[in-house]
């Protein structure tokens, strides 16, 4: 059976629409946090019948991107992107049932994919820049008609650049899926094993991005204090969340007296 058959297309092409719309969510429009990969990720999965790939996947790259923040001149890799077409390339590449080692395949191909997502989103801020531009340029009530329409066409250049990135990077993905199956299977447990140490890696990244120093010594204590008491007393869950809470009481407090 070919990659790509006619119900393969209308899905790609069915991906590339939610994916380019969930895209204005990040910078463009609303920004109601539904571009975030913890949410991107699931969404996508369960339109696609693999609910548990997209949260592995959003869970995943959320923690690895959830700092890198588009403030002043810095642009940050386009996780939405990552994680939409991540998704996507694992359920539609396992019939919406994606194992460990695809789904660790389809995040290092589409994390591999960061540097031209973050070219392509560079110079598309550059021309709607220079849209902004042209029309403030403009005089009376002709800056006011110019104004709009660049700022639809901001819009517009914002979804289209999402839109066409979806059909390069899914299909692509999907052709690699289909070499994946002729690795050896060394290869496979690999990416098996590397999804399962991800998690450690973005909460590394996180720590190393807060900079240690300024992690809160509640937050640690409080930490090492619910590992014990679930691990080594095996308490209630309920007495776990309310030491936290406590913990954290006790933090507020503590700080409004210092100040």
């Amino acid at each position: 059976m070919p990659i790509f058959d006619l119900h393969a297309v209308a899905v790609i092409f069915g991906v590339a629409l939610v994916g380019g719309i969930l895209g204005l969510d990040r910078t463009a429009a609303g920004q109601f946090m539904i571009s975030q990969p913890i949410v991107a990720g699931p969404l996508t999965g369960w339109l696609l019948g693999d609910t548990a790939a997209g949260l592995v996947i959003g869970a995943v790259l959320e923690l690895i991107w959830v700092l890198d923040m588009p403030v002043g001149a810095f642009v940050p890799a386009d996780s939405t992107i990552g994680a939409v077409s991540a998704t996507a390339i694992a359920a539609l590449g396992s019939a919406g049932n994606a194992t460990p080692d695809l789904i660790g395949f389809s995040i290092l191909l589409t994390t591999a994919m960061v540097p031209i997502t973050m070219k392509v989103e560079g110079a598309v801020r550059t021309y709607n820049s220079r849209l902004a531009d042209r029309a403030a340029s403009a005089a009376g009530e002709d800056a006011d008609r110019k104004l709009s329409r660049a700022h639809l066409s901001g819009l517009a250049v914002f979804f289209l650049k999402s839109f066409v990135l979806y059909l390069v990077f899914v299909p692509a993905g999907l052709i690699a899926v289909s070499l994946l199956i002729h690795l050896p299977l060394t290869v496979h447990r690999a990416l098996a094993m590397f999804v399962k140490l991800l998690p450690l890696l973005g909460a590394a990244l996180v720590v190393r991005k807060l900079s240690i120093r300024n992690l809160d010594l509640f937050f640690l204590a409080g930490f090492v204090a619910a590992a014990v008491m679930i691990l080594v007393l095996h308490a209630h869950a309920w007495i776990v969340v309310f030491s936290v809470a406590a913990a954290g009481y006790a933090e507020v407090r503590y700080s409004e007296r210092r100040s």
